[in-house]
């Protein structure tokens, strides 16, 4: 598995998931470190692993190195979303501010720690930027090295 850029470019190229989704779509998807908490939040829709129920959260999303992630964020928590991603990856991503859509989406585990510690060091930087453009905290590394990390890719519909 290669190692992602991390020069902190949200090059969608790089991305090509995202390639066939239309253009107001993908800019809602390509945030940048300039993007306020109210750009970040979406639903996601999982299917419950032991239920196999429909299951809708709200969740932050992310962007480091041309790529979309979910990240449970600061401390190591458990958490069902996760759990229910591992069981089923297929999931909806659902854009809410702004632009809605509601995509097809497979969530991949970010296992490999240099490309764990790339994406989460990409992740807090883009939230330390001056302005405070996310307000999550902490946004220390070391708070955030145990977080779920989950690649998101962008299915076409069948």
């Amino acid at each position: 598995m290669s190692t992602p850029d991390t020069t902190g470019s949200n090059d969608s190229a790089r991305d090509t998931s995202l390639s066939h989704l239309p253009n107001h779509i993908r800019r809602a998807i390509e945030i940048t470190p300039a993007a306020g908490t109210r750009e970040r939040i979406i639903d996601i829709t999982t299917l419950g692993r032991r239920t196999g129920r429909a299951r809708r959260i709200e969740i932050f999303f992310y962007r480091a190195a041309g790529t979309t992630y979910l990240c449970s964020g600061a401390g190591a928590a458990a958490t069902d979303w996760h759990a229910n991603l591992l069981a089923n990856p297929n999931f909806t991503f659902h854009l809410k501010n702004g632009i809605h859509a509601d995509l097809p989406a497979r969530a991949t585990p970010v296992t490999d720690p240099r490309e764990r510690q790339a994406v989460l060091a990409e992740i807090v930087a883009d939230l330390n930027q001056p302005h405070d453009p996310g307000t999550i905290r902490p946004t220390r590394l070391e708070d955030w090295a145990d977080s779920r990390l989950m690649r998101i890719s962008f299915r076409h519909r069948p």
